[in-house]
């Protein structure tokens, strides 16, 4: 029983994982274009066929992780190529392809939370089974890692794309000081996010950064969710 609920919960959890960083990645390069930069798209690059975007350990196996873990969920795929020179208002274009990624996951958690009302409403079943219990799982993990994915992304800490929104906005100078973090910038992401709570239990930024945040929007689009189910 409880080697059918893990593979249960892994099999719920890899599609809305994948298909939730393979769309950020896509928005990025999607915006990119449209701002002029077609570097994405002339790479094949610009698809939702996640071979080109997975990465296996950043896509698959530590988000994978964290999210059986019950942890707020983080990942990576290969980064879309942006050529800044390429964009009409580099500085701006360059905040406008970060937003793109984590806007994407929110408009994503959107869908979830629609997809969870229409199944509320059509299949009022207490306690689903078969199809129906793994399709709402789906949209539960789907929710869940959208709404994580947009707002790790947001922390400004090089390489999440909240880094490029700040360092658009910092004056020119600070801003190439703070560009160079980007070399070192993962290393850093996973000190502080996973070895420091890992070594002092006591210091939890997870907790304190995206915990209240996730909490919040978690309950703003599971109000949606109610609201298209007819249950308000």
């Amino acid at each position: 029983m409880g080697m059918n609920g893990t593979l249960f919960d892994a099999a719920a959890l890899i599609l809305p994982l994948v298909f939730a960083i393979v769309c950020h990645e896509v928005a990025h390069g999607a915006v990119a274009r449209l701002l002029g930069d077609h570097t994405a798209e002339e790479q094949g690059r610009l698809t939702l066929n996640p071979f080109p975007h997975v990465d296996p350990i950043g896509t698959v196996i530590f988000p994978g992780l964290l999210a059986l873990a019950h942890l707020p969920v983080f990942g990576w795929a290969k980064p879309v190529p942006v050529d800044w020179r390429r964009l009409r208002n580099p500085r701006w274009g360059m905040m406008l392809v970060a937003a793109a990624g984590p806007g994407s996951n929110l408009l994503l958690a959107v869908l979830a939370a629609v997809g969870l009302g229409l199944f509320a409403r059509n299949d009022p079943t207490p306690a689903p089974l078969g199809l129906a219990a793994f399709s709402i799982a789906n949209l539960v993990n789907f929710l869940r890692v959208n709404l994580s994915l947009a707002l790790f992304n947001l922390l400004p800490i090089p390489p999440f794309d909240g880094s490029h929104i700040l360092e658009g906005l910092l004056p020119r100078g600070l801003a190439r000081s703070y560009a160079r973090m980007r070399s070192g910038g993962m290393l850093l992401v996973i000190f502080l996010l996973v070895v420091l709570p890992w070594l002092i239990p006591s210091f939890d930024p997870v907790g304190k950064l995206v915990g209240p945040p996730f909490d919040w929007l978690a309950g703003q689009y599971l109000a949606l969710a109610d609201w298209v189910s007819g249950a308000h």
